[in-house]
Order: C-alpha cells, then structure tokens, then sequence
C-alpha cells in the first residue's frame, strides 16, 4: 500500500467485516498520553486525552471520536499510534458522558454540537505558538468537525493546516434510514442501547429534561432522537435535528483544506450519498474527495492476515504532512503502520 492506493485485505470480505476488526480483534496500544480537565462555561468540564509533541515545531492534531467512542476506540489508538510514529502531538476531546462518567450539565453531546470542540481548538490555537495545527475526526466526529470547519472564522481557518474526516455519515436522516435495513440493524441496535442506558441516568440526573418512558420505549436511532437528544438540545424533533446538524449542506463554507474519506461499501449510509456529497464537494476548491469502493466504516484494513495495515490513520496523516509547514520529526514516516 503505498501512495493514494488501497487494496482491502482479501481475509476480510464484506463492509461488515471491515467495521468489526478493528474493534474486536486489533490490539493496537495507546501510547504514552496525559489526561487533562478543562472547565466550561456551564459548570461542567471536559476530558482532553493528550499526547505530547516531540518539538514545539511539530503538528499539534485535535481529534474527535466517533458515537460513543472513548479513549480506547480502535480508530483512536491506530491515530495516536501513526501520530507518535511521526513526534506529533495530539489532543483526544471525549464528548460529553464519553469520559467514563455522567457529566454534570443537563446537555451530552450530538451530531451537530461544535461549541466544545470549538473551545478546545481555540485552547490550542492559543498554546499552539507556530505549531502547525489539524484536525481529524471520524464518524460522528467527521460530521461535527466538518460542522465546526465551517463556522470558524478566517483567521481561525488561516491557522490551521488540514483537516480530515473519515467515514462521516453527512446526512443524519438518511443514514438513521439506512441503519434500519439489512444487517446495517446490528450496528442501531447495539448503538441505541447504550444511547438509552445514559440517557436514562441523564434524565434521573435531571428528570425534567426529558421523558424517561419515551427514552426506554425507543429502539431506533429516530425515536431516541425524538425522545432525547432533540429534546434536551433544543430541536423540534428528530427531523429538526437530522435537517440543522447534516454536514453535507455546509460543505461550500468550508476554507481548510480538508480530506473526506469514505467507503462506499461503508453500512453507516447508502452508497449513493457519496455521490451527493462528492457533487457539492467539486464546487469547494479546498476539498479533497476520496471515495473508496471498500474499507466498510472506519475499517481500511489492508495487509496480510499475519501483518495488516491500516490505510485510515497513515491516509489522514499524509494528507496532514502534505499541506502548510507540517512534517514528520522521526522516522517511518513513509508506510503504513502495520499491527502491534
């Protein structure tokens, strides 16, 4: 695997497999990170997990995770992993409750919620110094990073490097419809089972916020939806909150220049999304489209069995060292990481 190319490991056939290597059966270690609690506006605090830079010169990378991702998602040892390769530094914002415990605020988190990942960048573009600054986000994180992208201001643009999202689901609603067919079904409920479970201690938290049996009813991502994150963050409905939090309609305002990667084998949407989103795409000179035929959802496993590699992660860093003053301070930068 070298240059653009990808060839999807022969031993994994299927998106499916793709989506659930990484997460069942990688071991890829989390280098050596800090934690870090930065106080918020709202009584609350977030969880920054940090790894250091090798120089004060070197890309400083804010990264956010995917739906219910943590510190230990597969996708996030394997970016820290290639980071650490390379002696970048890497700030990991945990969403709201994604920290191993109930935040203090009534809020959590959502698709479409950039003021704390705002926060955070602006917290970094002030200690950065002249470190060149990017950002990657995967899944959920794709769709707020690419939100967040658009909101910023042309000095916070002009600062940062790149950014790259990796297997973003684009339009809320038409990925919520795709996640209820075929084996895509799986992945909803394994998903909205854990939404509930916190939701529930949520609203136990604060119970006035929402309704606690609409929440325990809900077995689709669109009733949880209705019955909880449209509620407790100011949406109409669901449909309110798919149509205002879609990253696919801001995808013009975007001014960094940014790498989409997805698969279009991925079971998170339907694969003619891609094709909406690649059309609005050409009409942004700062974009970069690179729609695979297969990598499944934030899979990209190539390699051998013995030895795999992990396409994602190494694309995302090159296009990262490939614009502005980013650069690599050690060795090994030219490959792909194979397992640990």
């Amino acid at each position: 695997m070298s240059g653009r190319s990808f060839t999807p490991a022969w031993w994994l056939p299927g998106p499916h497999l793709q989506t659930m290597w990484g997460k069942w059966i990688r071991r890829t270690r989390l280098p050596l990170v800090s934690e870090h609690k930065l106080p918020t506006d709202d009584g609350d605090e977030l969880t920054i997990v940090r790894l250091e830079a090798m120089s004060g010169q070197a890309p400083r990378v804010l990264f956010l995770h995917g739906l219910e991702g943590t510190r230990e998602s597969h996708y996030v040892r394997g970016f820290f992993s290639e980071a650490a390769s390379r002696g970048w530094g890497v700030d990991l914002l945990l969403f709201r409750t994604c920290d191993g415990r109930l935040n203090a605020a009534p809020r959590t988190y959502h698709s479409g919620e950039t003021s704390d990942p705002a926060f955070v960048l602006r917290q970094l573009l002030n200690s950065a110094a002249d470190a060149p600054i990017a950002l990657v986000g995967v899944s959920l994180g794709g769709n707020v990073l690419l939100r967040l992208l658009s909101e910023l201001s042309d000095s916070e643009s002009s600062r940062i490097t790149a950014a790259v999202a990796v297997s973003t689901p684009y339009d809320l609603a038409r990925s919520c419809k795709h996640l209820q067919t075929g084996a895509s079904r799986v992945y909803q409920w394994h998903f909205v089972r854990k939404l509930r479970r916190k939701a529930l201690a949520k609203v136990a938290q604060y119970p006035s916020i929402a309704d606690s049996r609409a929440i325990a009813n809900a077995r689709s991502f669109l009733q949880f939806d209705d019955a909880f994150t449209s509620v407790v963050h100011g949406f109409r409905d669901a449909a309110d909150y798919y149509e205002r939090c879609s990253s696919v309609s801001i995808l013009e305002h975007i001014r960094v220049p940014t790498l989409l990667l997805s698969a279009r084998d991925d079971p998170f949407h339907p694969p003619e999304l891609l094709d909406d989103v690649a059309a609005r795409a050409a009409n942004n000179s700062a974009i970069t489209v690179e729609f695979l035929a297969k990598g499944g959802h934030a899979g990209f496993v190539g390699g051998s069995l013995f030895r795999p590699q992990y396409y994602a992660e190494w694309r995302a860093a090159e296009f990262i060292a490939s614009h502005g003053r980013a650069r690599d301070e050690s060795i090994d930068q030219h490959a792909p990481l194979a397992a640990r």
